[in-house]
């Protein structure tokens, strides 16, 4: 009877030894999310990041092509996960910094440490920048699969900087720092990837309303929008460069830009190209001119002998429709009720940016809801500005935040290229319709 017993035992013993390890374990997160709002005040597209421990859900300001992300450790900051990067160390070397903070005059606290590496966080917006401890902590991402979000995941040592109170100057309200997506090892997608083991990729969709969400995506995924349109399926492809000068307004010699940059080579207004200087479109081996685009800025940039060129052929294509007076910083505007309406906004000449060589060819159009912004009930204006003959950063053409409303853009780091959607007003979706209500 015993050994019947302890036979029958081992038998399921095994059994459910053998159920567990062929039982299918829960496959790896592919790509992950934060929602991003747009602040009616400031006009800067935030986020809340989930860091530290306890976890905190971090107000920040997205920054496209800043090379790190930055927090205010000066108050409030608290972490038991909370690890300065040592001087010397290979984190502190790959992220190109040239300082090191050997002994802090303060109490040891986040932010204030002995034999640290130390970075230049930056802020565009007020054009400052400080001298910060570069550190890790940890950092929690809601995973998804593209078409709803998931469960929450987090991973320990992601860098960033930390930065003064005072450096939060001309930051939305409750915003504590700023979220560098820049094109750099210590670059928050890179990090992303790296920490997660996913695509070094990322996707970024801005929408144009203060009341809703628009979303970006690390990782490889779909892009599934309401009512179930895959953006990704649409996406358009085309190289990014990289610029061997840094194009922030801070950074320590021989730093590369971390902005990323696309190779436009004319620019077409109604179909026809516009007389242009092209040779300001290329980069330069002093790091100037070429293609940039922008969440900081938020209308396209270009310089003065570029905008002259593109507002005379706009106007030269709406002179039937008589012009008002403008409205800074814009000067080519016009009566809403002059001009019709189509489903991707006023019913004003396409501009298309023309990229690649002639064998291949590609435009990104932009169409009216992105060409035109209304600056009061009556009044519309072409969002472009003026950025002078030697703007600074001396990139040529910024494309700006309002340009990139409703389109997606998939930057790909892996594959230096970046894929875009023109206008997802075209295909009865928007940057709004992500579902971030989680499945059942």
């Amino acid at each position: 009877m015993f050994t019947k017993i302890k036979f029958e035992s081992l038998l399921i013993s095994l059994f459910l030894l053998f159920s567990l390890s062929s039982a299918k374990t829960p496959p790896r997160p592919r790509a992950f999310l934060l929602s991003v709002t747009k602040d009616a005040s400031t006009k800067q597209y935030l986020t809340a990041l989930p860091q530290r421990t306890p976890r905190v859900p971090v107000k920040l300001t997205i920054d496209l092509g800043q090379r790190f992300l930055w927090v205010d450790c000066e108050k409030g900051y608290v972490s038991s996960t909370y690890k300065p990067v040592p001087c010397g160390s290979v984190t502190c070397k790959r992220s190109l910094s040239a300082a090191c903070v050997e002994s802090c005059i303060d109490p040891p606290s986040p932010g204030c440490n002995n034999n640290t590496c130390s970075h230049i966080p930056y802020n565009p917006f007020i054009r400052t920048s400080t001298g910060g401890e570069l550190a890790q902590d940890i950092v929690s991402l809601q995973s998804t699969d593209g078409m709803n979000p998931g469960k929450f995941v987090s991973a320990n040592g992601v860098v960033f900087d930390c930065a003064p109170n005072s450096l939060l100057e001309g930051l939305a309200k409750n915003v504590k720092g700023i979220l560098g997506l820049g094109n750099g090892y210590v670059g928050f997608p890179t990090q992303i990837a790296n920490a997660f083991r996913v695509a070094r990729k990322f996707a970024i969709c801005l929408t144009s309303s203060t009341t809703t969400r628009g979303v970006v995506f690390f990782g490889d995924s779909p892009y599934v929008f309401l009512p179930g349109i895959d953006v990704s399926k649409r996406l358009v492809y085309t190289p990014l460069f990289k610029n061997p000068v840094s194009t922030s307004g801070s950074y320590f010699e021989g730093e590369p830009s971390t902005d990323y940059f696309i190779g436009v080579t004319s620019i077409k207004i109604n179909g026809n190209v516009i007389p242009i200087n092209t040779t300001l479109l290329t980069i330069t081996k002093d790091g100037k001119g070429g293609t940039k685009i922008s969440t900081v800025e938020p209308y396209t940039k270009l310089e003065t002998s570029i905008y002259n060129a593109l507002t005379k052929a706009f106007v030269k294509s709406l002179a039937k429709v008589p012009r008002v007076k403008p409205v800074a910083p814009f000067k080519v505007c016009y009566n809403r009720r002059s001009l019709g309406s189509t489903r991707v906004g006023p019913a004003v000449p396409p501009i298309e940016l023309v990229l690649g060589s002639k064998n291949t060819t590609k435009s990104w159009t932009i169409w009216g809801v992105n060409s035109m912004v209304a600056v009061n009930n009556e009044v519309l204006c072409l969002g472009f500005v003026d950025g002078g003959v030697e703007f600074e950063p001396t990139t040529s053409l910024v494309i700006g935040a309002h340009q990139i409303e409703d389109n997606l853009l998939q930057f790909d780091i892996a594959k230096k290229r970046l894929g875009f959607s023109s206008s997802l007003l075209f295909g009865q979706t928007s940057c709004a319709n992500f579902n971030f209500t989680s499945k059942a």
